[in-house]
């Protein structure tokens, strides 16, 4: 309950102000001439006037509020180094405990953060903060208590603008003043082309150092180049992309006795390799409907240099036209098969038959050159199976199979293997997995017998349709119809040609995603999903090295055929390598840049702007001792507004003493029979007074 008086006046206060002048004037004079009777007069007069107030006793029943502060706890990645997480949940814990002893105090706790880095790698506290008061009345918030390193990364400019009216204090987790040696990152590629460089531009940092050090670059594991860099100055490293895919790049610095942590000694980022131009010589043997069919696949790419050599007059064809006549211009075959070969990417025979065009050293030329890590792909004619063949030639030697001499013309329709069931270039070629294949039938093939490679399709009799081989550091695949172009044309519902064609193409040009033995990692938010590809009926389990040397081992299940997958939780930031025995790979956790760890040192510097301009305070929760194991909270005191709110080792909330009023009862007082009794005793003494 609580008791009040108001004035609810019966004129207006001007009027009432007039009348209280007027008498003031005249009791004035009447005291001045010394008047008998002049200050009962003033009595009399001020009582009528104080019963044109009307003042009224009011009674009110009020409904005290509770006050709202918020409780933000950092569990950021940098939280997570020495000891500080534990130090910031015993806080977080006692400081539980000292608010819940409050009375009339309502408290939000938020944690915000996780122990690995999120995707931006940065700390957001305030964004936390300004969440959970945005359903906060201001008349009821009492301020902000914030349990971090001072690593913040979302401190604006000013609070004011944000609708935050309170006091903000900061209990800071770690040690003061600790060494800690770093990578930053300046520029990291995040695509390069083939064949070419890029440049890394990085730089160490180590305050209160002046010598240089040793940093080692490592590229998909392995180490490159060992450099001596001097302490705080950008160094700018050419880096070679070598393959497509994912090139994963490990820049680490040595550590140096007593630093805060190893985690941010290296910065690891990823590089996707394109192929800035494919270059690819076709050589048709003959006009044939599936020739235009090839022209336009490898057209229609305008990455592919599309060099096509078709033989339209061969040697034997003899119909007595003048050279001079014919419209025809001579290929440059020596400088093709001889002098540039070894520009190609790859080489397709499209229905090619010996006819005296290529010599024989040309030929051989092109066997050495997938020895060398080349690419060819034949697709066989008729001609394959007669003297004709081209495994009549040197080509014999990087071929996986050998012709019987038989041609199959039949209506079929074109399987996937228990291989091609697993091989990444098959498997998910759509309309395969159905039996029979949701595919158009086909009408020739050429027997052969596999000798090598995997055969990925077959014909009728299960004979091979799509064998593919690895011939020394090179690639061979043969094609045993000439018949794929129907798919293109839809004839009999169609098929996936040109889809087939381009897998084909890519897997003999090595491209990462097609091999059929891989091991491969990749990061998902804080999960690591591990990828084994292969040919075999198991797989063994894979150990997964972090950064730290920790080891685990996990075993990896089959999601499809030839398929293996695991997701395994990472806890750390950087590189981890993964091997099975057979394979390894390496896969980057966590920004390549992330602000998390480039300065990773407990400070007041960031906070302390934002907590002097709202009247709060920063406390070491290690205390005097400056140890991390200890727990220093400073007192808490609820502080009324308007005085200060932080103060040696104690931290104030602001009672706001807000409440809400449920019942009114007044009581008017000059409007009784008391107050008109008042007034008219006064009147009848003065005229007595003044009477006698």
């Amino acid at each position: 309950m609580t008791w009040s008086v108001i004035f609810e006046p019966l004129v207006p206060f001007w009027t009432i102000a007039a009348l209280g002048l007027v008498a003031l004037a005249v009791v004035g004079i009447g005291i001045f001439l010394r008047a008998r009777g002049a200050f009962l007069r003033a009595a009399a007069t001020a009582s009528l006037l104080l019963g044109l107030a009307n003042p009224v006793v009011q009674e009110e029943e009020r409904e005290n509020l509770t006050n709202i502060a918020v409780v933000v706890v950092d569990h950021s990645a940098s939280q997570s180094l020495g000891g500080r997480l534990e130090q910031t949940n015993q806080a977080a814990e006692d400081l539980r405990e000292e608010l819940e002893a409050v009375d009339g105090l309502e408290v939000r706790w938020i944690t915000s953060g996780d122990s690995i880095a999120t995707s931006s790698g940065e700390t957001r506290l305030f964004s936390d903060l300004f969440t959970a008061l945005s359903d906060v009345p201001p008349e009821r918030f009492a301020g902000a208590i914030m349990i971090s390193d001072g690593q913040v990364h979302d401190i604006p400019e000013s609070l004011v603008e944000n609708g935050y009216d309170g006091p903000l204090h900061g209990l800071l987790s770690g040690i003061r003043d600790q060494r800690d040696r770093r990578i930053v990152l300046e520029r990291a590629p995040r695509y390069g082309i083939v064949g070419e460089s890029r440049d890394i531009v990085f730089r160490v940092e180590d305050e209160g150092a002046s010598e240089r050090a040793r940093v080692e670059i490592a590229v998909d594991g392995q180490v490159v180049d060992i450099l001596e860099v001097p302490i705080g100055q950008s160094v700018e490293v050419p880096l070679e992309i070598t393959h497509g895919g994912q090139t994963v790049t490990e820049i680490a610095v040595e550590l140096v006795e007593g630093e805060l942590t190893p985690h941010n000694n290296r910065a690891v980022f990823t590089t996707d390799g394109v192929r800035e131009r494919l270059r690819v010589l076709l050589v048709s043997g003959e006009p044939h409907p599936g020739e235009r069919t090839w022209r336009n696949l490898l057209k229609a790419d305008a990455a592919v240099d599309l060099v096509h050599f078709t033989i339209l007059r061969p040697p034997e064809k003899q119909d007595g036209t003048p050279i001079k006549e014919l419209s025809l211009i001579a290929f440059p075959t020596r400088e093709l098969f001889s002098v540039k070969l070894d520009e190609f990417d790859l080489i397709i025979f499209d229905r090619y038959q010996r006819r005296g065009v290529l010599p024989v050293l040309y030929l051989s030329n092109i066997a050495r050159y997938v020895e060398d890590g080349g690419a060819v792909l034949i697709a066989a004619g008729p001609a394959f199976a007669t003297p004709l063949s081209l495994h009549r030639t040197p080509l014999s030697e990087i071929m996986p199979s050998t012709p019987t001499g038989n041609v199959t013309i039949a209506p079929y329709r074109p399987r996937l293997t228990d291989d091609g069931q697993r091989h990444p270039v098959t498997r998910t070629l759509q309309g395969g997995q159905s039996e029979p294949p949701d595919w158009g039938r086909w009408f020739r093939l050429i027997d052969v017998e596999a000798t090598a490679g995997d055969t990925l399709m077959s014909g009728p009799q299960d004979l091979p349709l799509v064998i593919l081989d690895r011939r020394g550091e090179g690639r061979v695949a043969q094609l045993l119809s000439d018949h794929s172009w129907l798919w293109a044309r839809g004839f009999d519902g169609g098929g996936p040609q040109a889809e087939l064609l381009r897998r084909l193409a890519h897997w003999l040009m090595k491209e990462p995603d097609l091999e059929e033995e891989a091991l491969r990692a990749s990061f998902d938010g804080q999960n690591l999903i591990v990828e084994r590809q292969t040919m075999e009926d198991a797989v063994e389990a894979v150990t997964i090295t972090a950064p730290s040397g920790e080891e685990e081992t996990i075993i990896l299940s089959e999601t499809t055929a030839g398929l293996w997958q695991a997701r395994w939780t990472a806890t750390e930031i950087g590189l981890h390598r993964l091997e099975d025995g057979l394979l390894t790979a390496v896969a980057a956790v966590g920004n390549a840049n992330n602000k998390e760890l480039r300065d990773i040192r407990a400070t007041t510097a960031l906070l302390e702007p934002i907590a002097d301009a709202t009247s709060g305070g920063l406390f070491w929760l290690s205390g005097e001792r400056n140890d991390i194991e200890s727990v220093a909270l400073p007192r808490l005191r609820m502080v009324t507004t308007g005085r200060r709110m932080a103060g040696n080792n104690w931290l104030g909330l602001r009672d706001n003493e807000a409440y809400v009023v449920r019942a009114v009862r007044s009581l008017p007082l000059y409007s009784t029979l008391l107050g008109l009794a008042a007034i008219l005793s006064l009147l009848g003494f003065t005229w007595f007074r003044e009477g006698r």
